[in-house]
């Protein structure tokens, strides 16, 4: 799906003065991360490493696992497409709602698709699929899987491949990364985001961490020099300081749950429960197309039109929680949507 993502101000004429429609970090990239960059600025007259190998090691370094288990890319979106195009014409499974480029890719590269609503996953289900998509926490509901259910599938089900996508698992106080169960299970292949957490989605960067087997097959697919230079070194800047660039987690999810309890006052909404800074409410007048163009056109706020998303209804949209005065710009404005004339 080329369009019909959120952070897609640049399509509208309006300015915005905040946009919500995003799930990145709002504070922006790290301190020190732009000056990093620039500095490497004459790498760009030579070509990048084919397969980004120093950042991969790197990687590997950080979480305890060998090299040849990790494959970096051009952000999740392209490892995404890597995985379709790996298993072209096998079945595969969604859990919904779900980033709709799952579904796209598998269709791109011809899978037999099948779709599980989330609440619908039990911990001793046999799933008759070759790959299984499941992201957690969960885009667009902020959802979690329950301790021990992901395991139990792995156990359950050791002829299909669970693609675990993690790209905002920093968001998350509720879980920790599946990456110590590759220990166990070599069904399993996580995708790892560097650009949600870090604010910088512009310069697409991520990564994929499996087996070396599955790892070894994605390889196999990948184009040569698809990370830039630049990307790969900021990468690097990023594991250097892992410790110094973290997000203030417990303020963001502090931020969400004061933006949430606010909310729920206003009898024009439904909001529901999310782990992470991100969720979906549902607006009971009109629907989410319609709110967003008015809150673009009145008060220049932009939030995600969740309607598109498999499962859910026209009603729905997503917000990205961000600091206190553009939270209360946005309560604001829905208060004076709930308040105008139907």
């Amino acid at each position: 799906m080329l369009h019909g993502h959120g952070d897609d101000g640049y399509r509208h004429a309006s300015p915005i003065r905040a946009d919500f429609s995003t799930n990145v970090w709002y504070g922006g990239p790290p301190a020190g991360l732009q000056d990093y960059v620039f500095s490497q600025w004459p790498s760009v007259s030579r070509y990048p490493e084919v397969l980004a190998e120093s950042l991969a090691a790197r990687i590997a370094a950080h979480h305890g696992v060998a090299p040849a288990q990790v494959l970096v890319s051009s952000g999740t979106t392209e490892s995404i497409y890597l995985v379709a195009q790996a298993w072209a014409g096998q079945r595969s499974t969604v859990l919904t709602p779900a980033f709709a480029e799952y579904e796209d890719a598998c269709q791109l590269h011809g899978h037999s698709l099948h779709f599980l609503p989330w609440e619908d996953l039990g911990t001793t289900q046999a799933l008759a699929s070759d790959l299984v998509f499941i992201c957690n926490p969960n885009n667009p509901t902020g959802s979690v899987l329950t301790p021990g259910l992901l395991p139990a599938l792995l156990a359950q089900n050791p002829a299909t491949v669970f693609v675990l996508d993690e790209a905002f698992i920093e968001f998350t106080a509720s879980i920790e990364s599946a990456i110590p169960l590759l220990t166990t299970f070599d069904n399993l292949l996580i995708m790892r985001s560097l650009t949600k957490a870090y604010a910088i989605p512009g310069l697409r960067l991520g990564y994929v961490v499996a087996s070396a087997a599955l790892v070894a097959q994605l390889s196999r697919h990948k184009a040569p020099w698809a990370v830039n230079a630049l990307a790969v070194a900021a990468g690097h800047y990023l594991f250097e300081n892992y410790a110094q660039v973290q997000l203030p987690l417990a303020q963001l999810l502090a931020e969400k749950a004061a933006l949430v309890a606010a909310l729920a006052q206003n009898p024009g909404f439904d909001m529901l429960p999310s782990h992470t800074h991100y969720f979906l409410a549902r607006t009971r007048r009109g629907t989410a197309a319609e709110l967003k163009r008015w809150l673009l056109d009145q008060h220049g706020l932009l939030i995600r039109d969740a309607s598109n998303f498999r499962g859910l209804t026209p009603a729905h949209f997503r917000i990205g929680t961000r600091g206190p005065a553009d939270n209360q710009f946005l309560l604001t404005a829905l208060a004076a949507w709930t308040a105008s004339p139907a």
